[in-house]
């Protein structure tokens, strides 16, 4: 019997980087399958990148792994059960950081707090045994075929363009927040080299029209504790 090879840390990055692309292609198509509208999908304001699907997909490559899970109904299961537990979480955890709801299910049958459907729940399950069955088998095999340095180098770049992007995507989503929903616009009271840089980027590339196309299903709280689409209220 061909033994399983230990998942490191270094297959948990590359699980979680191709994922967060594959899962940014699924999502759009899915998006324009079933509405017809072609529309940015994206996690990152930089980069074809959806981090919910990477963390997701090396959660469960990982979990299902050290359940040792073969058959395609434990992996449908698992895969069912993890990953709507994830997605769960992820959706709070990223409220928290943005203050902002990424996605909502409540026009669909069966969610939980528009979190987590069973119908996305079904989904989990299917890409689960895909994940294990066809693409972990093969991102293992790139994983072991690149030189450990080059590697190492590769990974630390990817990591620190991709550390630099989640600050960029915090900083641009709160500057479009406060300034649709506050009326809130930035404006520096100096010279000073920064802060004049500050306005600018918040100004001129952190636009109104760059935000709602990058992140077009961005909902908020208003003050009266009411749900809306942010761009939404840019069109009134």
């Amino acid at each position: 019997m061909k033994e399983n090879k230990k998942i490191t840390i270094h297959h948990l990055f590359w699980y979680f980087l191709i994922f967060s692309v594959i899962g940014l292609i699924i999502e759009t198509l899915y998006c324009y399958a079933t509405s017809g509208v072609l529309e940015s999908r994206k996690g990152l304001i930089w980069g074809p990148f959806c981090p919910v699907y990477g963390v997701c997909g090396a959660v469960l490559i990982y979990i299902l792994d050290k359940l040792n899970c073969k058959s395609v109904i434990k992996l449908f299961i698992f895969g069912f059960i993890i990953g709507s537990i994830a997605e769960y979480i992820l959706s709070y955890g990223l409220e928290a950081v943005y203050g902002i709801k990424f996605w909502d299910y409540e026009y669909l049958q069966y969610n939980l707090n528009g979190r987590i459907s069973l119908l996305f729940s079904f989904y989990w399950g299917v890409l689960s045994v895909i994940l294990i069955k066809f693409i972990k088998p093969l991102i293992d095999k790139l994983v072991e075929k690149i030189k450990p340095h080059t590697r190492n180098v590769i990974e630390l770049g990817i990591f620190i363009f991709l550390c630099i992007d989640c600050i960029a995507t915090i900083w641009g989503i709160q500057t479009y927040q406060n300034r649709v929903l506050y009326n809130n616009v930035y404006r520096a009271n100096s010279n000073n080299i920064i802060l004049k840089a500050r306005e600018s980027i918040e100004n001129n590339y952190f636009t109104n029209e760059k935000m709602s196309k990058t992140f077009p299903n961005l909902r908020i709280k208003t003050e009266n504790g009411e749900e809306v689409w942010i761009k939404t209220l840019i069109e009134k």
